[in-house]
C-alpha cells in the first residue's frame, strides 16, 4: 500500500521544486539538540518561527528601546518594530533569491531576543558590570536554548540558532538565509534610525552627505529600494549574499555618519548615562539581595549551580525599559509613609 504524504512532507518536497539549490531545505536540517516528533503540518523552520513568535521574550521587545530612550510619540521604533522591519526586508530578499523564507524569518524574529532594556546603553552597562561580560547576540542564544519556557528553552533547529548567533557584523552564518538577515539588520536600523532621527529633529534629510544619498537615494523608500535591489541583483544564482562595491561602501559610510550625528548625539542620547547607572545599581542590589530575585532564578542557582552574577544578569537583561524603571523606584526610592 502506497504511503500517503502528510502536509509537512508535501511542503518539503515543494521546497526542492521551487527553491534555489543554495537554499537551506527543511528536510535537510541538522535538527534539534533534543529530538522531537516532527509536526505533520509545519516544516521545521516554520515551527521554529512560530515558537519564537509565541515566546515571552519576543513580546517583551515591544517595550525595549531601539535608539531613543522614552521618546514622546507613538511612531518611534522599538526593539520589536526593528525586529519586524528586519524580518520584512529579509523575507523580501529571500523570496526574490528563492531561499527558505521560514528559516530567514525565524532568524530575523529571534536575532534580538537577548537585547537589554535601554538598547545598547543597557548592553554596555551589563558588559561592564557582569564578570563574564555581556553581548546581546550571545544572550539571544541563551534565551532560546535555556531561558525560555522556565529553563527548557525553545529547542530550535541548529540553522536558526546559527543565524541568531552570527547576525553581528563580524559573524559568519553557515546559511545564505543567515547571511541575508545579517545584512538586513544593518539595512533596517541604519534607515529606520535616520527616519526616527529626522522625526526627532536630530538631523534633516538634506544634511545627510550627498555622496551617500546620490548613490543610495534621498528618502527611506528610495534607500531601501536601492539596497534590496543591489543585494538581489548581485546574489542571484550565487552561493553567497553580496553587494556591489559602491553600494556597500556608501552604506558603510552612511552608518559612520549615523554614529557621528545620531548615535553619539547628546540630544538623542542624553539619558543614556542615567540608564546605564540604573541597570548597574539594580545589578549591584540583586547581587547583595539574591532573595529578592524571582523564584525560578533562585532555583537555577540551587539546582544548576549557576553563579549569582549570571542569574542576575539574565534577570536584568530580560527586563523591559519600564519594568527596570519600576523596579528601581520600588527598591531605591522611598515611598510615602502611611498609617492606613
Amino acid at each position: 500500500m502506497e504511503h500517503k504524504l502528510n502536509i509537512r512532507q508535501k511542503l518539503e518536497l515543494r521546497e526542492h521544486e521551487i527553491l534555489s539549490p543554495y537554499a537551506a531545505f527543511s528536510d535537510q536540517s541538522l535538527g534539534r539538540d533534543v529530538e522531537e516528533e516532527p509536526c505533520d503540518i509545519r516544516p521545521i523552520y516554520q515551527r521554529d518561527r512560530d515558537r519564537i513568535l509565541h515566546s515571552k521574550s519576543f513580546r517583551r521587545l515591544k517595550h525595549k528601546t531601539q535608539v531613543f530612550l522614552a521618546p514622546e510619540g507613538d511612531h518611534y521604533r522599538t526593539r520589536l518594530t526593528h525586529t519586524l522591519e528586519v524580518s520584512q526586508i529579509a523575507r523580501t530578499i529571500a523570496k526574490a533569491l528563492l531561499l527558505n523564507e521560514d528559516l530567514t524569518e525565524a532568524i530575523a524574529l529571534g536575532h534580538d531576543l537577548g537585547h537589554t532594556p535601554f538598547g545598547h546603553a543597557g548592553e554596555r552597562a551589563l558588559n561592564r558590570i557582569c564578570p563574564i561580560g555581556f553581548e546581546h547576540h550571545m544572550q539571544s542564544i541563551r534565551v532560546v536554548e535555556f531561558l525560555e519556557k522556565h529553563g527548557k528553552g525553545l529547542n530550535l533547529a541548529k540553522e536558526v540558532r546559527d543565524g541568531i548567533r552570527n547576525h553581528q557584523t563580524e559573524g559568519k552564518p553557515s546559511t545564505l538565509e543567515g547571511k541575508v538577515v545579517r545584512l538586513c539588520d544593518k539595512i533596517a536600523y541604519i534607515n529606520h534610525d535616520i527616519d526616527d532621527a529626522i522625526r526627532g529633529q536630530i538631523i534633516m534629510e538634506d544634511e545627510i552627505p550627498k555622496e551617500y544619498t546620490d548613490i543610495l537615494g534621498r528618502s527611506l523608500g528610495e534607500r531601501l529600494n536601492t539596497l534590496i535591489h543591489d543585494i538581489v541583483n548581485n546574489s542571484e544564482k550565487r552561493n553567497d549574499i553580496i553587494m556591489s562595491p559602491d553600494i556597500e561602501a556608501a552604506m558603510h559610510h552612511l552608518r559612520e555618519y549615523m554614529f557621528e550625528s545620531v548615535y553619539m548625539n547628546k540630544k538623542a542620547k542624553g539619558q543614556e548615562e542615567q540608564a546605564e547607572r540604573l541597570l548597574e545599581t539594580l545589578f549591584e542590589y540583586y547581587e547583595k539581595h539574591l532573595e529578592r530575585l524571582p523564584e525560578e532564578y533562585l532555583l537555577r542557582m540551587k539546582q544548576m549551580n549557576e553563579p549569582s552574577y549570571r542569574v542576575v544578569c539574565d534577570y536584568i537583561a530580560g527586563m523591559t525599559d519600564r519594568y527596570a524603571v519600576s523596579k528601581f523606584k520600588e527598591l531605591m526610592i522611598p515611598s510615602a509613609w502611611s498609617v492606613y
